[in-house]
């Protein structure tokens, strides 16, 4: 130090003239901060008439120049605070960065238990110029309701349902080519289009199909009337189904149970069930189950809208459904239906082996009142001009049904905007196109809400958006089929999609109403799907957000809004076969649904009416929904999917299994393998939420790493044991097979049952053959090690793995 002060004195004597630091105001502030300025000038000279009283000056008398001091007594006393000048900036610098941190820390550490919540001020990108300056969640959000708010949602859902647009048709062609003439125009870095050549099958307008009385010796008697003879079913078997008739509820297979119990069998009848509750293909399942002929559906109008202000179905109308128990190609199952490619001869098990025929009200009605037997249960009861509704059994019916396969191609469309950081994860956004019908809320809703999603983030991009991960937007073809369009790109690109694809938002079925809103979601979204929902306005209740109004008469949202995915959504394939979260997005009408859902009348015009005029508004609601859901999905630093909430799915499940502990320790069966699975996917969760708070934010590498983990969540949960052609759906929470937490559930309960008649749904396979020890015990191993594969994929790397398993 004294080395130090002498070479400074000696650089004073050596300076040509004194330096005195100054302090100024900045200019255009009237009180700004100071800035400092060194000025050297000749002794003696003033100083500038600019200057500052802030001058740093010794004291003096109040009136005099101030008067020169020793410059030795300032140097001694200069040598004497030194050290504790340096001192005192070294506390309090190492201070400041102590707090400064703490408090960074503390923030991070005050978003809570979650991971999907982050830090607005964190959650930003660059832009690709210097001008445009940081992006936050904040501009995000307000960038993308200004660009939404520009296009011509209303427009684009009346001309898409006026098109035609039927899988493998002319208009669709024509459709085909119009929608990506628009996605070339927009600021999208890649479009493009797949074929698949699948088997679709329509009616034989020669041979209609029919429905006939028959007599005690067997003869058709008068034929009964289709009046949509141009409505079927698809993948129904063909042929002929000949059996007395029997009213069957909703032909879930509790009712069939019900049936049984009620002294009427249905084995060997043909089946006349409504519709709703269950999906064609479960009813038509259901009835195959219990040895049923063949399957009438028909629309009852307890199921529909009553009131003179209400729109209801005609009751000349059936209505369209496909009856393939699975989706995608039914003939070409776990292959994708490239190029007219040669494949195995093998169908998929879930074709049903009976006929199925969709009828009208109307037809209903005539079978119904020649109907004797047990008055149906009062809960059994319609609306239909029939009093009371009997079981059955009633006269003999003949079903023949004509539908003929055909090889059909059919187009997918892709567009891309590729991610900033992670270009190889993708978010996917799709839309059924095709519809059979005018098809408005089935499809037309979702192709507009789709191509607005295009437009609005095309021109973010052109004002200097830039996601972190790609997006993804498809318009699907084949829908109305059983999802094949979206089935046959997952098949084909399984192998890449397991790997990329982050989460699948799904816009079918979109806008049904106006009244209540619904989430079919994997439950790794659930808090995404809350969080966004307190950011978008309610379309219909003024001054409100969409998580109020789904709170207003109910404290527990969840119970209000979330929902299992249906099989008959193109997102329950993205989970359930490829290991994809996924969303699928309702607005419903509160009470009965939404009358003309795949019949002739699901019109741009009757939509409108059903949802009084609110139909613009609710689209739009929609679409800021699944956008800003985008941008978080896209944007975010880290994954906003929360992994731990398996670990409640698990418990729920458990808690059906708990009761039979008693049974099965009388057996010395235990349950123990499933209770520490979870026990180590709970551990393993907590430790991944622990090291992302404990790491940071910047450190790209690391966050990636993260990433990874987080977005195949979903696929550890697909069951590595069997085989992906046998059981394509081999999620063991939504899959179906006996490898599912649901079928083990099943299977437990048959240690109470008295017989058959007690059988769940994913049971059916053991029918009649009661509780099965081997049966049990692959079911929890195949359980249990996928469970606990999950786990260990969670918990990283394999040194990283510590459970007690």
């Amino acid at each position: 130090m004294e080395r130090l002060w002498g070479l400074l004195q000696r650089a004073q004597r050596l300076s040509p003239g004194p330096s005195q630091t100054i302090y100024k105001r900045v200019e255009g502030t009237q009180q700004g901060p100071l800035e400092e300025e060194e000025e050297d000038r000749e002794e003696g000279t003033e100083p500038p008439a600019h200057f500052f009283p802030m001058e740093l000056r010794g004291p003096e008398p109040l009136g005099s120049r101030p008067a020169r001091q020793n410059p030795r007594l300032w140097a001694a006393a200069g040598r004497r605070a030194t050290p504790y000048l340096v001192l005192t900036a070294l506390l309090i610098f190492t201070g400041a960065f102590l707090l400064g941190y703490v408090v960074f820390r503390g923030s991070c550490q005050a978003c809570g238990d979650d991971v999907m919540v982050v830090s607005e001020d964190m959650n930003h990108e660059l832009g690709p110029d210097s001008h445009q300056g940081t992006l936050y969640w904040s501009d995000l959000q307000a960038m993308f309701l200004r660009h939404l708010g520009e296009g011509r949602l209303e427009d684009t859902i009346r001309q898409t349902s006026l098109r035609e647009r039927v899988a493998g048709s002319a208009g669709m062609a024509a459709l085909v080519q119009d929608l990506r003439a628009v996605l070339l125009s927009q600021k999208l870095d890649h479009v493009w289009m797949d074929t698949h050549y699948v088997g679709l099958q329509f009616p034989d307008p020669a041979h209609p199909n029919a429905l006939h009385w028959v007599d005690a010796a067997g003869k058709h008697g008068e034929q009964l009337p289709l009046e949509d003879p141009d409505v079927y079913c698809p993948y129904s078997a063909t042929g002929n189904a000949t059996g007395e008739l029997v009213y069957a509820h909703y032909g879930r297979p509790e009712d069939l149970q019900d049936l049984r119990a009620r002294g009427v069998e249905p084995k060997g009848r043909l089946l006349l069930v409504r519709l709703g509750v269950i999906n064609f293909a479960q009813k038509v399942a259901s009835a195959q189950d219990f040895g049923a002929q063949g399957v009438l559906i028909y629309p009852d109008p307890a199921d529909f809208s009553q009131g003179p202000h209400k729109l209801s179905l005609s009751s000349h109308r059936a209505v369209y459904g496909h009856v393939h128990l699975g989706t995608g190609d039914p003939y070409t199952p776990g292959f994708p239906s490239f190029n007219q490619t040669q494949f195995p001869p093998v169908q998929s098990s879930g074709l049903p082996s009976i006929p199925a025929q969709p009828i009208s009200a109307d037809t209903a009605s005539l079978l119904l009142r020649k109907l004797e037997g047990p008055v149906a249960p009062q809960e059994w009861q319609g609306h239909l001009a029939v009093s009371p509704y009997r079981l059955g059994p009633g006269p003999g019916l003949h079903l023949g049904v004509n539908n003929h396969r055909a090889s059909t191609p059919i187009s997918n469309i892709f567009g891309c905007i590729e991610g900033r950081s992670e270009p190889d994860h993708y978010v996917v956004i799709g839309a059924q196109r095709d519809a059979w019908g005018p098809g408005a809320a089935r499809s037309a809703v979702g192709t507009a809400i789709l191509l607005e999603l295009v437009r609005t983030f095309s021109s973010m991009v052109s004002n200097g958006f830039r996601p972190r991960r790609s997006l993804l937007f498809i318009s699907w073809d084949g829908g109305d089929f059983g999802s094949v369009g979206s089935m046959e790109w997952l098949e084909g690109y399984l192998s890449v999609l397991h790997l990329k694809a982050v989460v699948y938002v799904s816009l079918d079925n979109a806008v049904l109403g106006d009244d209540k809103f619904h989430a079919k979601t994997s439950p790794l979204l659930i808090s995404l799907i809350e969080n966004i929902l307190k950011q978008v306005d309610s379309p219909n209740r003024s001054g409100q957000t969409l998580f109020e109004q789904v709170v207003f008469n109910n404290h527990s949202w969840e119970a209000e809004v979330i929902r299992p995915l249906p099989m008959d959504s193109s997102a329950y394939s993205f989970t359930a076969f490829a290991g994809v979260p996924a969303v699928e997005f309702s607005f419903m009408e509160d009470g009965p649904m939404y009358p003309f859902l795949h019949t002739k009348d699901d019109t741009y015009e009757n939509l409108h009416r059903v949802l009084r005029g609110r139909l613009p508004a609710v689209a739009q609601a929609v679409a800021q929904l699944a956008g800003q859901l985008l941008i978080r999905l896209s944007h975010d630093h880290l994954l906003p999917l929360d992994f731990g909430r398996y670990g409640d799915v698990v418990l729920r499940h458990i808690g059906s299994l708990n009761e039979f502990s008693g049974d099965l320790k009388a057996r010395g069966l235990t349950l123990q393998w499933v209770y520490s699975a979870r026990g180590d996917y709970i551990r393993a969760a907590e430790k991944l939420r622990k090291e992302i708070y404990s790491s940071e934010e910047s450190d790209e590498r690391l966050t990636r790493m993260y990433n990874v983990r987080i977005m195949r969540v979903e696929f550890y949960f697909l069951s590595q044991y069997v085989s992906a052609a046998d059981s394509p759906f081999r999620h063991i929470f939504l899959g179906r097979g006996d490898h599912t937490l649901g079928a083990l559930v099943d299977h437990v309960r048959l240690l109470r049952s008295s017989g058959p008649g007690a059988l769940g749904e994913e049971a059916q396979v053991a029918r009649g053959l009661g509780f099965q020890e081997s049966r049990f015990r692959r079911q929890l191993a195949l359980l249990t090690w996928t469970l606990q594969g999950a786990a260990n994929a969670l918990s990283g790397d394999v040194w990283n793995i510590d459970n007690n398993f």
